[in-house]
């Protein structure tokens, strides 16, 4: 073999080493890649109780229910499931109801997700875009600037 030959075997095996170890770990955190879970991914998994997972979608109207000092209560929804959620601490200024949040926490046996920090939309106009992108999959995308419903059997206003 000639020295020409070798560099190329060797530079050949290396991106192949290289391949591989990509390949597990993007195997090993195949779970984790996901930016968050709607209701529906939740019930569908099976998520097992006291993993942490990030939960998105909208925060159903009228669910909010403030408790003792800082805990609150809200559902959050995709237009087919609902989660409740409790959440101890200080809410985003911008948090309120109808609009997408993404909570990060652990789901309880009890099938409530229990968070510890709560995400809220950037302003009037914004929406992660992966809340929005469950949010049409679903097909209840409500337009922020119309108010106007996509539903399944058509746009709704």
């Amino acid at each position: 073999m000639t020295r020409k030959q070798r560099r190329g075997v060797l530079i050949g095996t290396c991106l192949v080493v290289l391949g591989v170890a990509v390949g597990l770990v993007l195997y090993a955190m195949r779970d984790s890649i996901v930016f968050f879970y709607g209701p529906s991914d939740v019930a569908e998994m099976q998520v097992a109780p006291g993993q942490r997972i990030r939960l998105g979608g909208l925060v159903e109207t009228g669910s909010v229910a403030r408790g003792d000092g800082t805990t609150v209560r809200f559902v959050v929804t995709d237009g087919a499931k609902t989660l409740p959620v409790t959440f101890t601490g200080v809410l985003p200024d911008l948090f309120r109801e109808g609009q997408g949040v993404v909570a990060e926490g652990t789901l309880q046996a009890d099938g409530v997700f229990h968070a510890d920090n709560v995400l809220a939309k950037h302003d009037e106009n914004y929406m992660p875009p992966e809340v929005a992108a469950k949010l049409k999959e679903r097909g209840v995308w409500r337009d922020t600037k119309t108010g106007s419903v996509d539903a399944p059997g058509g746009k709704v206003n």
